[in-house]
């Protein structure tokens, strides 16, 4: 549970919690929407990417229903990612009774953004029920005619946690600094039943440079330190820096079994290209490469040895590590991670694509090379560059 000293939040799993995990695409939005419906106190809305198109609109629209009956709705959009919501689109959320922000850089103008971003997703009603993951309120995760939602994931989770990451919410809205005594999380309104839920243990992990948090980066040590047997992450942009590498090629070399499911399509080509460039080292340190192949893959979610999962916004890449707000959840409960498990595998076998030694060798020549290292380079020294700028500034 949280308490007075923030360098000791979420430490621990809290006991008493159900959770459900949920696929990306209609069905999210539907319980997004009926959530919203059912809410009689708070809302908070925490994205990266808030678009103002068919899936913005319905949301908005829900949130202007519950502020008309008096909830208090508090919007908050990364002021990088959704800098394209018009003005109109703004008034029209406060006029009806909103409360909207962005996530403000440290610097913007009309051509460069400086700053850490907002990349977490998070939904809290009520302080009783939640939603944690990678998506966005965007058309693009959602399931729209002839085009199908990006594959990603959340997490509904109802108990102790959710007044962890409702006070959570309350401190991305109003500042670290800010009296949260009184903060409305401790109220007992009852919302829906969880179906087909798993009562399970949970944590809260966090990453944010800015607060020195580095809980979700430990997950995922954590699993490569502690694995047995096999861990399995689903990632849209796996670009694992020093450490990470070290440490997964250490559970390599006691025998664990890493697969990686990486996107086949990718919304971001220097990324990907920047990705390719490392399949020669996963490749080489015997880590298994799967591409998804249906649509963009924009989940990011592990599970380790059919006992712990952890899922939300961070993608195993330096930016995520080190540069971003970004949100997770882990879940220790054997019978929710086996269901986890069992859904990657069948992503894996009917979806995926593996990349072999043989087939990555086909794919290579020296141009497609040349871009791949150029792809990795770019990321590299942009992100070396614009941390060590900041170290500076703290």
């Amino acid at each position: 549970m949280v308490n007075g000293n923030d360098s000791k939040i979420n430490s621990s799993y809290t006991a008493h919690n159900t959770v459900r995990l949920v696929p990306g695409g209609r069905g999210y939005f539907d319980l997004l929407e009926k959530l919203i419906d059912q809410a009689k106190d708070t809302i908070h809305l925490q994205v990266y990417i808030y678009d103002e198109d068919e899936t913005g609109k319905r949301i908005a629209q829900a949130l202007l229903s519950a502020a008309k009956r008096s909830v208090k709705v508090y919007l908050m959009a990364d002021g990088y990612a959704s800098k394209s919501i018009s003005p109109s689109f703004i008034e029209e959320l406060t006029a009806g009774g909103i409360h909207f922000r962005f996530f403000e850089p440290l610097f913007k103008g009309s051509n460069f953004y400086l700053g850490r971003r907002l990349h977490h997703k998070v939904m809290v009603v009520d302080a009783a029920i939640a939603m944690v993951g990678g998506i966005n309120i965007s058309n693009h995760y959602n399931d729209m005619p002839g085009k199908p939602a990006w594959l990603d994931f959340a997490l509904l989770v109802q108990g102790d946690v959710t007044k962890d990451l409702c006070t959570l919410c309350w401190k991305t809205w109003k500042g670290y600094q800010a009296d949260y005594s009184r903060a409305p999380c401790t109220i007992p309104i009852p919302v829906i039943a969880l179906q087909e839920a798993e009562i399970a243990e949970v944590r809260i992990r966090r990453n944010d440079w800015v607060r020195r948090k580095k809980q979700i980066s430990k997950s995922y040590i954590e699993m490569m330190t502690t694995a047995q047997s096999e861990i399995i992450i689903l990632c849209s942009y796996f670009l694992p820096g020093t450490i990470m590498r070290r440490n997964i090629k250490r559970a390599v070399s006691r025998g664990v079994k890493v697969k990686v499911v990486v996107a086949g399509k990718s919304d971001l080509l220097v990324a990907k290209n920047a990705e390719k460039f490392l399949y020669d080292w996963l490749l080489r340190n015997n880590i298994e490469i799967y591409e998804y192949q249906n649509n963009i893959l924009h989940g990011k979610i592990a599970v380790c040895d059919s006992k712990w999962v952890t899922i939300g916004s961070y993608n195993v890449n330096d930016i995520s590590a080190y540069a971003s707000v970004e949100l997770n959840l882990d879940i220790n409960n054997h019978s929710f991670a086996k269901k986890v498990e069992m859904i990657l595998y069948n992503i894996i076998t009917t979806n995926c694509s593996q990349i072999t030694k043989e087939r990555h060798v086909k794919s290579k020549n020296v141009i497609k090379q040349f871009f791949r290292w150029v792809s990795y380079e770019l990321f590299r020294v942009t992100f070396h560059l614009f941390t060590f700028y900041f170290q500076q500034k703290k």
